[in-house]
């Protein structure tokens, strides 16, 4: 699966993705860090790559047609906390599950939002 992974998310998560046989882009230690959100999207979206963050802001895009969005909201986030959400939603949501989907993870509980498939099918 192509991913993103944002700034916020540990360098120990993007490790383990590629460890696992993701194709991890990370914006750290690059000429696209510090990008804003409206950039990063695009170029995820340009890219076909799943968006990992912490950053609630990427729900405004939930009704375009998209490749994937990863949202981790805990309520005392920490670096351990993060890998294992998000590594326990990539197992939960295998692949293509991704494509038009919306998932964000808090402590107790993950909410799971659909692109309607009409406005996704011309994706491919």
């Amino acid at each position: 699966m192509k991913i993103l992974v944002d700034e916020n998310i540990p360098r120990a998560t993007a490790a383990l993705l590629r460890e696992e046989g993701h194709d991890v882009a990370d914006v750290r230690g690059t000429a696209d860090q510090g990008l804003i959100d409206a950039e990063l999207w695009k170029m995820a979206q340009q890219e076909g790559r799943l968006v990992i963050t912490t950053d609630k802001g990427f729900s405004q895009y939930r009704r375009e047609a998209h490749h994937g969005i990863l949202i981790v909201r805990l309520r005392q986030p920490n670096r351990n906390r993060i890998h294992e959400s998000v590594m326990r939603a990539i197992r939960d949501f295998q692949g293509q599950a991704w494509h038009g989907m919306l998932v964000v993870m808090r402590d107790r509980a993950r909410s799971v939002s659909r692109t309607p498939r009409e406005e996704t099918e011309h994706d491919g």
